[in-house]
């Protein structure tokens, strides 16, 4: 099935949950895997995401996780809640502001980790973009393209912020974060509550 580039970054998203934590939240969850990951973990999670065909999927696969279909932005997330909250790939589907009912579900210490996706326009972002076109190259030539996906995923590309947006955009509703570029036309924001 080739490349998945969030997949390749679980495990540093596993590394961002903090000690102790005990409850979790994967916000645009798609079929599960990582909520699945998070379970395997002991970690209390729920798994939401708009989209109904992909919830009914990942309660199809089980694991753990209680999944359920709903748009984040309506703002039911309980205060104080979630001692880790992940975000792949799913921010840029929605107002950047998200952040800030996310910020609010985080419990005292908690953490909010978002990997997204950035376009490329600056020469950096291109130096940074050789590599994965390298990878896509080797990918295509090994891997078989004759299995569609089981279940589609909408996609947004290009993404509306490019890296340095992401940067200045998340210094205001997330004091204190960290944000840094990654292969695969990635970022990992990390704010700690």
């Amino acid at each position: 099935m080739g490349l998945n580039f969030n997949d390749h970054y679980h495990q540093l998203l596993l590394k961002q949950v903090p000690d102790g934590a005990r409850t979790a939240l994967d916000v645009g969850c798609g079929t599960g895997r990582f909520a699945r990951l998070l379970a395997g973990r002991g970690l209390e999670v729920d798994g939401i995401d708009a989209n109904a065909e992909v919830i009914e999927a990942a309660r199809a696969a089980g694991g753990g996780p209680r999944y359920r279909q709903a748009d984040v932005r309506e703002g039911q997330l309980p205060d104080g809640r979630y001692d880790f909250i992940s975000c792949i790939a799913s921010l840029h589907h929605m107002p950047f502001e998200t952040v800030l009912t996310l910020r609010q579900a985080l419990a005292p210490g908690g953490v909010l980790a978002v990997l997204g996706p950035y376009p490329v326009r600056t020469a950096t972002d291109f130096a940074w973009a050789l590599p994965t076109l390298c990878l896509l190259r080797a990918d295509r030539v090994l891997s078989r393209r004759d299995r569609a996906p089981s279940v589609q995923i909408p996609m947004v590309w290009p993404p509306p912020l490019s890296y340095g947006e992401a940067r200045a955009e998340s210094a205001r509703p997330l004091p204190g974060s960290t944000l840094r570029r990654l292969l695969f036309w990635r970022y990992l924001l990390v704010y700690r509550a």
